[in-house]
């Protein structure tokens, strides 16, 4: 059989039916093959992807179809599940009930590190404020710190 007739024959077979070695079986086309034209044919590949999403869409419509054939016939299990799927009073729900409690009240522990992070950052903000203020006192110098390891490096 001819290429491009396989390439036909194996679409319109996954339009019916979108199960690819269902198709290839049908049309006496190997699984490879199938993918291997895939890979080297960019327009084979919309087809197929077309022809599948054809293929799905008569399956879902087939299936809604006997889906309501058996609501007709006061199946409990389709009507049930038409209802949990497409009404939203009766979809199934998940509850989730907390009783969350907040923490007002730190630990001995947790106060003494807040203590000793308030008291750093206050020695730290002390301690940039006085930089502050000497520099701006000081417009000539430009921190003494920083020039002794300036001219100490310069005499390595």
């Amino acid at each position: 059989m001819k290429k491009d007739r396989a390439k036909i024959l194996f679409l319109e077979q996954l339009r019916k039916i979108p199960i690819i070695q269902v198709a290839c079986e049908k049309v006496g086309v190997a699984r490879s093959s199938v993918y291997r034209w895939r890979d080297e044919d960019e327009k084979f590949r919309q087809s197929l992807e077309e022809a599948l999403s054809e293929g799905e869409a008569l399956i879902n419509d087939m299936s809604e179809s006997q889906l309501i054939s058996l609501i007709r016939d006061k199946s409990y299990q389709a009507i049930s599940f038409w209802l949990r799927h497409r009404h939203q009073k009766f979809r199934e729900r998940v509850e989730v009930t907390a009783n969350i409690q907040s923490q007002d009240v730190l630990t001995p522990e947790q106060e003494e590190i807040v203590r000793e992070a308030l008291r750093l950052s206050s020695v730290n903000q002390i301690t940039t404020q006085s930089y502050e203020q000497q520099k701006d006192n000081n417009p000539g110098v430009s921190g003494g710190d920083d020039q002794g390891s300036k001219s100490q490096s310069g005499n390595h």
